[in-house]
């Protein structure tokens, strides 16, 4: 229900297009290939102690298989690339993309695994682990960009603190970075 003071202003539009200038997650590969040995690990164990036990069937083999597949499920991690204007977190089963230009709120879920959920005025959402952007500049460059713009022209309403907090972060380990590259740690 709508107020005639309600300031949330309607957005329709695109994705910025362009693909000259799209970061992606350089550790990425090496993780999803963890997941996978993981899943293939546990896969191969229970289907050495079920035979080892001397009941293995087809169907606990296909049972065992499915646990693996699920354990993949759960381990593989976000792909992440940003653009112009956008961000993406791609997972197995769902994908999720913003405009970063139009972001209304940043949110910290802390549990098990700390997540920052991104959402814009078109109503997208993404989450993704800060600790991918604190890896890879190039994402965190293209994030800040947009949210500054984001923050200017008034829509950024909820999370500005927690993306300076992960500024400061990034300021942070890129100082020690050059700092131990030039031995003065």
């Amino acid at each position: 229900m709508e107020h005639r003071d309600d300031t949330r202003r309607h957005v329709t539009g695109s994705y910025p297009s362009g693909t000259e200038t799209v970061a992606y997650d350089r550790g990425w590969a090496g993780e999803a290939r963890g997941a996978v040995r993981c899943a293939t690990a546990l896969f191969g164990l229970l289907l050495c102690f079920d035979r080892a036990a001397g009941s293995l069937t087809w169907w606990r083999g296909a049972l065992w298989l499915l646990l693996a597949v699920l354990l993949f499920l759960v381990l593989c991690p976000a792909r992440v690339s940003a653009g112009p204007g956008w961000l993406a977190g791609r997972r197995p089963l769902r994908t999720g993309r913003v405009r970063t230009d139009l972001l209304v709120a940043v949110r910290p879920v802390d549990g098990v695994s700390r997540r920052l959920v991104l959402r814009d005025a078109l109503d997208h959402r993404v989450e993704i682990d800060p600790e991918v952007l604190v890896r890879n500049p190039d994402l965190w460059y293209r994030l800040a960009e947009g949210a500054r713009r984001a923050e200017a022209a008034g829509f950024l309403l909820s999370g500005t603190t927690e993306l300076h907090h992960l500024a400061r972060r990034l300021d942070r380990e890129t100082a020690l970075g050059v700092f131990r590259a030039s031995g003065m740690e």
